[in-house]
């Protein structure tokens, strides 16, 4: 049984809050950090390896028995606040909807902090200097600290992909070509010739 997969709610941000209290109580911006970054680890690995999320999601296993292993698995592996913070949502029989307690952490963190978690997504790796640069420019237009996590895409030719929460900023050649596709199939290609040669004509 995987973790469910549910999204941020009101339940999951009184959690978050919660942790991000205890944080900053603890160590300050460096502690929130530190947690937010071990506890997405922890479901990105739940995802990867089935197993795992048996251990964190099934209800044939006893919560004693859950916090023994959690204890085992993440001990010396992730701080003592993630750790505690784990065991906390277990004895409330809460760590099956770590995923969205994890993204309304995450939530609070960009309120509180005035950043914004972007994904960028490039068909060969994105160099420093991209990162930099994007990051940049990102930072300008929001009026926000920006945090950019750059992924691979072999399939879209070229180009990129911003993702900022549930948008999607597509300037991958890939999509502009299925653009260009549908215009064909929607107007026809006389209809397009015509308007290009208006183009070259302005």
């Amino acid at each position: 049984m995987p973790l469910t997969l549910t999204p941020p709610n009101a339940t999951t941000r009184v959690y978050a809050k919660s942790l991000f209290e205890l944080c900053m109580s603890s160590g300050g911006r460096g502690k929130v950090e530190e947690s937010l970054d071990e506890l997405e680890q922890v479901v990105e690995l739940c995802a990867v390896q089935p197993d795992l999320g048996e251990i964190l999601a099934s209800p044939s296993i006893t919560s004693e028995q859950r916090a023994a292993s959690i204890s085992r698995i993440f001990k010396g592996r992730v701080s003592e606040t993630t750790l505690s913070f784990l065991q906390v949502l277990n004895a409330k029989d809460r760590v099956s909807a770590l995923p969205g307690v994890v993204a309304s952490f995450d939530e609070v963190v960009q309120e509180k902090f005035g950043t914004v978690e972007v994904d960028v997504f490039t068909a060969q790796p994105a160099t420093p200097e991209m990162v930099r640069e994007l990051t940049d420019r990102l930072s300008k237009t929001l009026g926000k600290q920006v945090v950019v996590h750059t992924y691979t895409e072999p399939a879209m030719i070229g180009g990129v992909k911003i993702k900022i929460g549930d948008q999607l900023l597509d300037a991958s050649v890939a999509m502009q070509l299925s653009k260009l596709r549908d215009q064909l199939n929607r107007d026809g290609t006389a209809a397009m010739r015509s308007r290009m040669g208006n183009i070259l004509e302005g």
